[in-house]
């Protein structure tokens, strides 16, 4: 495979991300990786979150990966500084977009849905404090969702009862914004708007990431515009059941794999 476009998750969250790198970057070779095994990542000190993400990365690269999406919020705002400093690969992070909520929020209010580990982070907090101290921010611990929509129940009961219990609460802080801080939560999204109404924006990162993926592949003059045998593997190290399932109506021709690592 002509030098691929790496994507590393606790699991198949990241693939949201994917499918926005891919629309934007149609002629790019990509390799995923669904670390399931130890989703979810939120849950987990930063120095064994660190960990994982240099075993992922390092996989990456042995597949002579040309750059790497940390398609995990929690990995990021953990990790993506000392991975950074140690290789000499370009990484792409993905932070909550607390920004654009903030800027845009006409309530002065705005909800921010993400895992503990996001949330606890210092990149999360300098975030926060930087874009978002003139305003309420309402942070809450989706614990649980990642778990049910790894084991494929994201449109489950346990699911709906967990967003009315988290996001319920918000509303009586009159939010306009909801900045889902995970990306698992985009696959989500109409359940999440069955709760929140019409009046609340939602907002993820996906097209942000794909967006700069695209700018440091020009930078770096790493742009692939050869369209001829793409290929996309996405490798998993548990049952890929639900990775299959949130897959199935992409266009692209894509190869799944279950394997230990």
């Amino acid at each position: 495979m002509l030098q691929p476009i790496g994507f590393f998750d606790s699991g198949i969250g990241g693939t949201s991300i994917w499918k926005e790198v891919v629309e934007l970057l149609p002629n790019e070779n990509t390799i995923y990786l669904a670390d399931s095994l130890n989703a979810p990542y939120g849950e987990k000190s930063p120095e064994k979150i660190i960990e994982l993400c240099i075993k992922n990365t390092e996989i990456l690269l042995k597949q002579n990966c040309k750059i790497i999406v940390v398609a995990c919020n929690t990995a990021t705002t953990n990790a993506i500084n000392f991975l950074r400093k140690k290789y000499s690969v370009p990484f792409i992070g993905i932070e909550p977009a607390i920004k654009p909520a903030a800027l845009l929020s006409k309530t002065e209010a705005i909800g921010i849905l993400a895992t503990k580990g996001t949330l606890s982070s210092a990149l999360f907090e300098k975030t926060t404090q930087e874009y978002a101290k003139h305003i309420t921010t309402i942070e809450q611990d989706g614990e649980g969702l990642v778990p049910l929509i790894e084991a494929n129940k994201s449109h489950s009961e346990e699911v709906k009862q967990l967003l009315e219990k988290y996001l319920k609460p918000m509303l009586k802080f009159n939010i306009d914004h909801l900045v889902l801080g995970c990306t698992h939560y985009p696959y989500l999204i109409p359940q999440i708007k069955n709760i929140v109404g019409e009046n609340v924006k939602i907002i993820d990162s996906g097209e942000a990431v794909a967006k700069q993926t695209k700018v440091i592949l020009e930078k770096f003059k790493l742009i692939n515009h050869s369209s001829n045998n793409n290929q996309h593997y996405f490798y998993i190290n548990t049952d890929d059941k639900a990775l299959r399932t949130i897959m199935k109506d992409t266009p692209q021709q894509i190869i799944i794999k279950r394997e230990q690592f």
